[in-house]
């Protein structure tokens, strides 16, 4: 499904991607959200807690095969990306927040998907098991660029910066690189896959961006964060799903099987992202409308 000369390039895309995300932020964010974790901790509920049930849920419920939902199921439990923060970015988000959330919730994969994964895979039949200790050295290896682009963005702003818009441009890259490479290439097999691995690769995205805001929204966070903690949700990060497929299930037969969901999931992703961008944004433009029109006419009132 995925040539070594693609699973080569997606390793080295992924250490920039990561160094571009770490060069994002400063030690001093971490200490700022902690005094305000609210909406972190709302994220964090939403990415470790509501997306891989949502996963779960969904392969039962379209009949998936053991394959599809580890496939599923991994895609679910995933941190946000670096894509989220470009579309929190266009959409008028917080891209403050958006970035943190990134951060914290790449962090805390360390502990979080080896969990995830052993709790929702006893529910898969079948050896389903992914060695906890093969996620640990994955995502091990790609936390160090991250922490490498923070110490980065210590020592220089501006080489910072200059990784940080690097890192987002290549998350697009991957997948504009996948579409391009992938697709013709498996076009039989994308026309022999049934409706519901479709279903399931687009629903996952689309019940995020709404389980994240609503959730966002009934804590009372402001529709600005909402939408930012919805972004968040909604993309997961598909390039990092695919790297761990590869390397777990090194020499696996189920290997390709295990994948297909990753990358349909990383395809549609950008799709859909896109709509919803456009949407928030125009969500923005209404609410920065009316607020100045208020203050318009608090002022006209005091003359």
């Amino acid at each position: 499904m995925l040539t070594p000369l693609e699973e080569q390039l997606l390793g080295v895309m992924m250490i920039f991607i990561m160094l571009g995300m770490g060069s994002s932020l400063t030690f001093k964010d971490f200490l700022i959200a902690m005094k305000k974790p609210h909406a972190i901790g709302v994220g964090m509920l939403c990415q470790y807690g509501l997306m891989p049930l949502t996963a779960f849920l969904l392969a039962m419920a379209l009949g998936l095969g053991p394959a599809h939902t580890v496939g599923l199921v991994l895609m679910g439990c995933m941190p946000g990306g670096t894509t989220s923060n470009i579309f929190v970015y266009f959409s008028k988000g917080r891209l403050s927040l958006s970035i943190l959330m990134t951060v914290c919730s790449t962090l805390m994969a360390l502990v979080m998907v080896p969990v995830t994964l052993e709790l929702y895979g006893r529910g898969i039949e079948g050896e389903w098991a992914i060695p906890p200790d093969q996620i640990i050295k994955v995502l091990f290896v790609l936390l160090v660029p991250t922490l490498i682009g923070m110490a980065l963005r210590k020592w220089n702003a501006n080489v910072g910066a200059v990784l940080e818009l690097m890192g987002g441009v290549i998350g697009v890259v991957v997948i504009f690189f996948l579409i391009g490479t992938w697709v013709p290439r498996n076009w039989d097999l994308l026309m022999a896959t049934v409706p519901a691995i479709y279903v399931v690769s687009i629903g996952l995205g689309l019940i995020g961006f709404t389980l994240g805001y609503f959730l966002a929204r009934g804590l009372r966070l402001n529709s600005v964060r909402s939408r930012t903690i919805s972004m968040e949700t909604g993309i997961q990060n598909g390039p990092m799903a695919i790297f761990i497929v590869v390397l777990a299930f090194s020499g696996d037969p189920r290997q390709q099987e295990v994948l297909l969901i990753p990358i349909l999931y990383s395809l549609f992703i950008v799709m859909t992202s896109t709509v919803i961008t456009f949407w928030y944004r125009r969500i923005t433009r209404r609410e920065e409308l009316a607020r100045d029109n208020a203050k318009i006419g608090s002022v006209r009132k005091k003359d």
